[in-house]
């Protein structure tokens, strides 16, 4: 089989991988000339483990190539997946445009049947949407539209495509569903689950995941400033919370809230969705606000801790990236929060593994970048873990006490032990682990 995966963003690039490595042939197709050479030559725009190292080997093995020619790719494929983006639009709605601009493009090459396959997050709807598009240009050849959402969390991309918890396809005929399920035949052998549904179904599976995980993370962070009214310990209330096998453990971790390409655009899309249908979605509504005031809510912790007043206070801050194992800047927290700290008058100096470069023309000079993660503890007030890399989970404190001009943690990841780092002499604060003070 053929198929085509047009964009090569993060997840056409990494569904159009995967698939060659199953022994799929497939064509990675873009607009964007430049990029198409740099993949062509193996190098990847974006920063995900092992993604590099997949893409040599399946363009090595010549099942995998990169192209511009969407006209070739789109005949020489049976199966042609749509992978370009969705951004918000003002009033939180998807934007299709780079969606219908595919449509078309796939109406005017059609040379036999295809089936056309949405990967992008789409609102419900954009399945008969491209139906209509692809209808109204060409009568000629037969075509089915399908839904196979993506649940690819960035990080653990790789592990989330072939290991993945479920596979959802959602189409109209016994045909399109046929052939889906022999792409991904290989998970079989793992014992996949995989859910077979309408294209509505599987459209809407994706934003009502995202939403419930976006409003678990929410509800803990609203829990950890109960905690630090009432004298409990977030992390102990998260445990009791997540051995009750109806709730689960994961994403119940406190912190400075969610971020990055997904959460923040797919609750407002839902939203949307459900206003668009007279309905108002009022527990993701009140996600989104949460998440939105929990900048506030870090950005006092931290002037707490420094006494109220920032302006021509030293701070190092150790995290850009909205979660680790990742280059991605996009609606992150750490981002809100240096930006807020410079409102505020600090100095600050900032160290990312991977997301500095991206943040260069955002943060537009007013932080300095430091080269490691000691650099800019040197005569600070205060050392800020923003994101949780794990290269920030076991730091020389001797060296970092050494350098800060007040031994300073304020870790709104809880990557540490409070009376641990206590016993070592530093003043430590921690999301929703000890009483408010002040």
């Amino acid at each position: 089989m053929r198929i085509c995966v047009i964009g090569t963003g993060y997840v056409g690039l990494v569904t159009g991988t995967c698939f060659a490595d199953f022994g799929v042939n497939v064509t990675c197709v873009d607009k964007d000339a430049e990029k198409i050479e740099m993949l062509k030559r193996g190098e990847i725009p974006i920063f995900e483990p092992g993604l590099a190292e997949l893409v040599s080997k399946n363009i090595r093995e010549e099942r995998l190539s990169f192209t511009t020619d969407l006209e070739t790719a789109i005949k020489e494929s049976l199966v042609v997946f749509i992978a370009v983006g969705t951004p918000p639009k003002d009033d939180g709605g998807a934007d299709l445009s780079y969606v219908k601009d595919v449509a078309r493009s796939i109406a005017e090459n059609l040379n036999g049947y295809k089936v056309i396959v949405t990967k992008s997050t789409v609102p419900v709807g954009t399945g008969r949407l491209i139906e209509e598009i692809v209808g109204s240009v060409q009568d000629e050849h037969s075509f089915d539209v399908a839904s196979n959402p993506e649940f690819l969390r960035e990080g653990s991309a790789i592990e989330d495509f072939m290991k993945p918890n479920r596979v959802v396809l959602g189409a109209r005929s016994e045909r399109a569903i046929e052939i889906l399920k022999d792409l991904y035949s290989p998970l079989y052998l793992i014992e996949t689950p995989v859910l077979i549904t309408n294209v509505e179904t599987a459209e809407l599976v994706k934003y009502a995941s995202n939403a419930f995980l976006a409003t678990k993370i929410s509800f803990i962070n609203e829990v950890a400033s109960i905690c630090e009214r009432v004298g409990a310990d977030v992390h102990m209330v998260s445990k009791g919370m997540g051995l009750d096998n109806r709730i689960g453990p994961k994403f119940l971790h406190p912190g400075p809230g969610y971020g990055g390409s997904c959460f923040p655009k797919d609750t407002l899309a839902i939203t949307k969705i459900a206003k668009n249908n007279d309905f108002t979605f009022k527990i993701v509504e009140a996600a989104v606000e949460v998440n939105e005031r929990q900048t506030q809510i870090m950005l006092e912790k931290i002037k707490r801790a420094l006494g109220g007043d920032l302006k021509g206070v030293k701070i190092s801050t150790l995290g850009l990236t909205f979660k680790p194992n990742t280059d991605d800047i996009r609606e992150s927290p750490a981002i809100r929060i240096v930006e807020g700290l410079v409102k505020e008058g600090a100095v600050v100096s900032v160290f990312d593994p991977a997301g500095m470069e991206h943040s260069r023309e955002l943060l537009a000079g007013s932080v300095s970048y430091c080269e490691d993660s000691y650099e800019g503890a040197d005569g600070a007030s205060a050392l800020i873990i923003l994101t949780e890399w794990n290269q920030f989970r076991k730091l020389d404190l001797e060296r970092i006490k050494g350098l800060l001009k007040e031994p300073r943690i304020i870790d709104l990841r809880n990557v540490y032990e409070g009376d641990a780092l206590r016993a070592e002499g530093f003043q430590y604060v921690s999301v929703g682990r000890e009483r408010l003070s002040g």
